[in-house]
């Protein structure tokens, strides 16, 4: 079992597992919508699949959000 932060909160995983598992798990219902940082570092969507998360790792999901004010 490893044990990561997710957005702030702690997450216990029982098997390795990669970010496109871990937006699975997190129900993460857009994930073209967001992007990814892994301990500070930004992750390209490619590399989803093939980066297994480590016991302490820190992941944040940053949505894009629209808006603004009409000219």
């Amino acid at each position: 079992m490893i044990k990561i932060t997710v957005n702030g909160k702690t997450q216990d995983l029982e098997n390795a597992t990669t970010i496109t598992q871990l937006i699975a798990l997190n129900n993460i219902t857009q994930p073209d919508m967001v992007s990814v940082q892994l301990n500070e570092e930004f992750i390209s969507q490619e590399d989803y699949e093939s980066i297994e998360l480590k016991n302490g790792d820190e992941v944040d999901f940053l949505y894009f959000m629209g808006g603004g004010q009409p000219v």
